[in-house]
């Protein structure tokens, strides 16, 4: 009896059940304790079948790392779109945005853990796929600086400094700890309006 053919729809959601089941194995396990065999066996595939659509356990990681900075690319421009039009406003809109898809997909918090421990190179995929948004961010940045929206300051840095400080979340939760905070829903929303008013008084342009 001959084979049925698999269709597109089912054969893309094949691939993308692999991508979000590897996204939360990474994630919450680590990349290096979690196996091929394992993430076959979570989506219900042969690994044959997980073979066909990544080739390694690398090319996975590399995209998952794509992915996730695809999906942050989508929530940081959605949220842009949709605040008002004042800067701060608009910022604390994104950092919103930020801190609620790590609130729904703790895995993605994992996820840049991991990060700081992969050998250097393993995330080019992941920055070339954040490179535009970030170019657009620093431009963003200081159009709104030259308009007299935003104090004056380096927008580049300003950029920097912010991914720092919800990448260090994830890779540093000890630092924060000593001060007795908890990561769970409490504790990142605490961190997203500490974060809110720190850049608002930061970058509230000076009265004349």
């Amino acid at each position: 009896m001959a084979s049925r053919p698999v269709s597109p729809n089912r054969r893309g959601d094949t691939r993308e059940r692999i991508l979000e089941s590897a996204t939360i194995l990474f994630g919450t396990r680590g990349f290096d304790a979690v196996s091929l065999d394992q993430i076959a066996t979570e989506v219900g595939v042969a690994k044959q079948t997980l073979l066909y659509w990544f080739a390694s356990k690398d090319d996975l990681m590399q995209a998952v790392l794509a992915n996730m900075a695809a999906e942050l690319t989508v929530v940081v421009e959605a949220a842009m779109r949709a605040a008002p039009d004042d800067p701060l406003d608009r910022l604390d809109a994104v950092v919103h945005a930020v801190f609620r898809s790590a609130v729904r997909r703790p895995a993605l918090l994992g996820l840049l853990r991991e990060l700081s421990r992969l050998p250097s190179g393993a995330t080019g995929y992941m920055t070339e796929h954040l490179n535009p948004l970030v170019a657009r961010a620093v431009a963003w940045m200081q159009s709104e600086m030259e308009l007299g929206r935003l104090r004056q300051g380096n927008p580049a840095i300003i950029v920097a400094m912010v991914y720092a400080t919800v990448t260090g979340i994830a890779t540093e939760p000890e630092a924060l700890r000593v001060v007795g905070w908890q990561q769970d829903i409490a504790g990142l929303r605490n961190l997203r309006l500490e974060m809110t008013r720190f850049l608002r008084a930061a970058l509230t342009p000076e009265k004349s």
